[in-house]
């Protein structure tokens, strides 16, 4: 009995003790977040949002940032995309369970954890070097592509792994062939995990800095990008930069920006949550 109570007693000290760093982590964040709206709230209007770049902080803007990250979003889910998913379905559904599948499944869960910066420095030599990008679109969103590719690999075989091994069965049961019950059974079943995965890796490229700026992303740039080989700029490299100056106009459009870049990640994560929570409606 005295066990018991010491197993009870210590079971009820962690959950106090959980609770407790749970609330003083919402705490900070909701201070850190104050903090921000208050300095930065004021600042976002339509002109801060058109305007481009300037020496002067009242007339400053994002648009060139804020297209940048546009397309280096847009690009970065076009290249990763269908590669990281079409492994997944390869790894999980086709591969062979031997030696060489296991030290795949190792490096790419070890991939996912390398800091962004090594990235960086390989899509240095491998995209702005070796292919003559130069500091592009299209060499940053390759970069941020193979950043995320593990995370889109490994998320999209958990959700695979999720469904039930009986669907498969009964698919098969009917008569269907393998690939029509990954195309049509597997897959719906899983998208809505799948699709929470991808979401959350574009979430991680739209705040990238380190990567961008080993490849020679610019922290000032007048012109807004309309070609993947043009220059650009993305908004963590936009804010880093209003942060270094001295004045403080410049502080207040770092934190517009920032509040700005956090609803774009809001939105992002808005729209997975929708989507998987409408596929599972329809699959009940």
């Amino acid at each position: 009995m005295n066990n018991i109570r010491k197993n009870r007693l210590k079971d009820q000290a962690f959950k106090v003790w959980g609770i407790a760093c749970t609330l003083l982590g919402l705490v900070l964040l909701l201070i850190f977040l104050g903090n921000i709206f208050t300095d930065g709230i004021q600042r976002i209007n339509w002109s801060f949002l058109m305007n481009l770049p300037s020496r002067s902080p009242e007339k400053a803007g994002i648009y060139t940032a804020l297209m940048g990250s546009l397309w280096v979003l847009s690009l970065t889910t076009i290249f990763a995309l269908p590669v990281g998913i079409a492994a997944a379905i390869y790894l999980e559904e086709y591969a062979k369970k031997n030696k060489l599948s296991s030290i795949l499944e190792v490096n790419i869960s070890n991939l996912a954890g390398v800091p962004s910066i090594i990235y960086g420095l390989l899509g240095l030599e491998v995209f702005v070097r070796i292919m003559e990008m130069g500091a592009s679109v299209m060499a940053g969103s390759l970069t941020l592509g193979l950043l995320i590719l593990p995370i889109v690999i490994v998320s999209t075989r958990e959700a695979i792994k999720a469904v039930p091994k009986s669907i498969r069965d009964a698919s098969y049961a009917m008569g269907a062939s393998k690939w029509q019950t990954v195309y049509l059974q597997v897959l719906p079943a899983s998208f809505g995990g799948i699709l929470t995965g991808v979401i959350l890796a574009l979430s991680r490229a739209v705040g990238e800095t380190a990567p961008l700026i080993v490849i020679g992303a610019l922290a000032y740039v007048p012109f807004a990008p309309l070609s993947p080989m043009d220059q650009f700029s993305v908004l963590p490299i936009q804010i880093f930069n209003w942060i270094t100056r001295p004045q403080p106009g410049f502080v207040e459009n770092a934190a517009a920006a920032i509040i700005i870049l956090l609803l774009i990640t809001f939105i992002m994560n808005g729209i997975a949550v929708y989507f998987r929570n409408r596929w599972q409606k329809k699959l009940k």
